[in-house]
This record gives C-alpha cells, sequence and structure tokens, in this order.
C-alpha cells in the first residue's frame, strides 16, 4: 500500500451498497477495509485505527450513534455519518456524539468524496493538541487561571473550583482558544478556522454543539451564559472574571 494512502473504514450493513462505495472510492485511491456490523466496528477501529469512518447511523449488534458515542474520547480521525432518514434530530444527535459529517442516503458519490477530501484537509484534533502544546511552551502560559477555573495546557485538564472537569479533546481545543482570547469576541468562524485549519464553509454545526456542552460541564446556563458569552453576530466571548 501507498505509505501516502489513506485507509477508511466502512461500516455499512447494506452490502450491496458497501460495495459499490467501495469499489468507487478504491479507484480514488483510498484503500477501503469494510464492516457489516455496529458491534465488529469497535474493535476494528481500535486495529485498524483508520484516518476515517464512514458510519451507517442504523446497524446490527450496535447502531451507529451508539458506536460513535463508545468510541469518540479516542478515536482522533474523522467520522462521517450515513443514515436513511432525513430528520434535523438525527443529524443533531450525530454531531452531538462526536461526527464530524453528517450525509443522508441515497448516498451521491461526488458529495461523499468531497467530504471525505474535506475532513482529511483539516487539521486533525491531534495536531491541534500538539499546536496547543508547543504554543504553550513557545510563548503562552502553560496554565491559565480564571479564579475558580485551572485550565493546564500541557495535561489538557481542566478543574473548576477544585472539582476536575472531564471533556473530550474537542471540547478542551474550543476551552483552551476561548481562554486564550479572555475578554475578547472571537467569531464563529476564526474559531472553526483555527480548530479544523480551514476556512469556515457556513454549514459545521458542531462548534455549537461543542459550546452548548462546555457550558454545561462549566455550570454556564444555557439560556442566559454568563461565563462564555453568545454575542450575537460576531462570536463567542470567554468571561476572565465570570469564574
Amino acid at each position: 500500500m501507498n505509505k501516502e494512502q489513506k485507509t477508511l473504514l466502512l461500516v455499512e450493513d447494506d452490502e450491496s451498497l458497501s460495495d459499490w462505495i467501495k469499489d468507487y472510492l478504491t479507484t480514488k485511491g483510498f484503500n477501503i477495509i469494510q464492516c457489516f456490523r455496529g458491534d465488529d466496528a469497535i474493535p476494528a477501529i481500535a486495529n485498524i485505527k483508520p484516518d476515517v469512518i464512514i458510519l451507517d447511523g442504523m446497524l446490527p449488534g450496535l447502531d451507529g450513534f451508539e458506536v460513535c458515542k463508545r468510541i469518540r474520547p479516542s478515536f482522533q480521525g474523522s467520522i462521517i455519518m450515513l443514515t436513511a432518514r432525513d430528520e434535523e434530530i438525527d443529524e443533531v444527535l450525530g454531531l452531538e456524539l462526536g461526527a464530524d459529517e453528517y450525509l443522508t442516503k441515497p448516498v451521491r458519490a461526488r458529495a461523499l468524496l468531497t467530504r471525505i477530501n474535506k475532513q482529511l484537509t483539516r487539521t486533525s484534533p491531534h495536531s491541534i493538541a500538539e499546536s496547543i502544546q508547543a504554543h504553550t511552551l513557545a510563548a503562552a502560559p502553560q496554565r491559565l487561571v480564571f479564579n475558580g477555573l485551572s485550565i493546564d495546557g500541557l495535561s489538557r485538564s481542566v478543574a473548576l473550583n477544585g472539582n476536575s472537569i472531564k471533556m473530550s479533546s474537542k471540547e478542551f481545543d474550543v476551552l483552551w482558544i476561548l481562554a486564550m482570547h479572555a475578554g475578547s469576541v472571537i467569531s464563529r468562524d476564526e474559531l472553526i478556522t483555527q480548530l479544523r485549519g480551514f476556512e469556515y464553509d457556513g454549514f459545521d454545526r458542531s462548534i455549537d454543539l461543542r459550546i452548548s456542552k462546555l457550558r454545561k460541564k462549566l455550570g454556564d446556563e444555557s439560556r442566559d451564559p454568563l461565563k462564555i458569552k453568545t454575542i450575537w453576530g460576531k462570536g463567542y466571548l470567554f468571561a476572565p472574571d465570570a469564574w
């Protein structure tokens, strides 16, 4: 296999559709590994460590949403979810559980390829973590403290009033960037650009969901947030004195 060739794990129980996607993406230079059950996908992901997972929402064994929920804390690659149901609640659930993209069936080959390439050109969470750590070592403080809130850029840990706050790698990245710009408004597209390494295209909802989850974990009122504020039409503001 070419050293530059990307590996995609295709988790789809419709074997004819899976074979069609595999044949198409193979012609585009990808190494495709197929899996047909959700419960088989979890150990396969740990063993294969694919660059991208294409994950069907409805699977035998475990559905795709549950697979996404279980693997997201440790899987550093991208997840593209597929579903036969064109309902917003499914899209929101998939993104909230950690999916990076969401496509409804029937699958359009070029649309799928575009989404895959888009994910592969983005900065991975692992790279973001490395850049954050490099920045803290080179120029910024290793630890940010705002009254009761402590954010450690090296250990990537957060504590609020002495209590450790568990959060995903992506949630930490959002919090770190906001805290580094404490007291200033950072626009939504600037935040996404720093997180993703690409210019905001207007369709990525996952940032809103991460902000919402951060607020919940950090005890910020969701209806009238005082700690991580939404400045309508401008972006987000981390309030340094609200902790």
